[in-house]
């Protein structure tokens, strides 16, 4: 019984030399394999030099954008890093234009001496902050008796005046402001038109009602 188990345990040499031959074999192909991708990608000096000579000059361009790109912003920082806050500073002269508006139509205050301080303590500060901005590049756009700017103006109303050309500014709602070569806020303006006589306004009229 004890041979038995024996002889099953045992490992045939002729089996255990075929299955090493095998493995031998195996390894070698894998050798040659390695060998023959590394003949078919492996690079010349001269073609690994243009390869490096190409990511320098990639690495390169994008450094001198990403450099470009940090000057612009640094510079529009500089520049303009104000915008947010000026445009809302330009809402201390509203107020003052509106409480001076205010004051000169109260009919218990016209004419007053305490009137008249107080609108000329209004000037001096609205004459202060204009200062303040325009040490910072913040200006007032002009707007009487120039023609209508798109870029600048903007049209709020007609007002009929023979005495001026068409599409001239003849009153400013909203004073406008830049900074700098930029549109803070836009001036808003009433323009002249030309007045229309009766007879014209008639006939209007009466394309009107045809139209209906």
């Amino acid at each position: 019984m004890e041979k038995q188990d024996n002889q099953n345990t045992n490992i045939n040499p002729t089996e255990s030399n075929r299955d090493l031959k095998n493995e031998e074999n195996l390894e070698s192909n894998l050798d040659k394999n390695e060998k023959v991708e590394n003949i078919e990608t492996k690079k010349t000096p001269e073609e690994q030099i243009v390869e490096l000579e190409d990511k320098l000059t990639r690495t390169f361009a994008e450094m001198e954008n990403q450099r470009r790109r940090f000057e612009k912003e640094k510079e529009d920082a500089f520049d303009y890093g104000g915008f947010a806050f000026a445009k809302e500073a330009l809402n201390l002269i509203d107020n003052l234009e509106r409480s001076k508006q205010i004051l000169s139509n109260d009919e218990s205050l016209k004419n007053s001496e305490a009137l008249k301080k107080t609108l000329e303590h209004f000037d001096i500060i609205n004459k202060d902050l204009i200062s303040v901005f325009s040490k910072n590049n913040i200006k007032p756009i002009e707007s009487l008796n120039k023609k209508l700017d798109p870029n600048l103006h903007q049209a709020m109303m007609e007002i009929e005046d023979d005495q001026k050309e068409p599409g001239t500014i003849i009153q400013e709602i909203q004073k406008g402001f830049t900074i700098k070569d930029r549109l803070l806020r836009p001036a808003l303006v009433g323009v002249a038109k030309k007045t229309e006589n009766m007879a014209q306004k008639d006939e209007k009229n009466k394309d009107n009602s045809e139209n209906k």
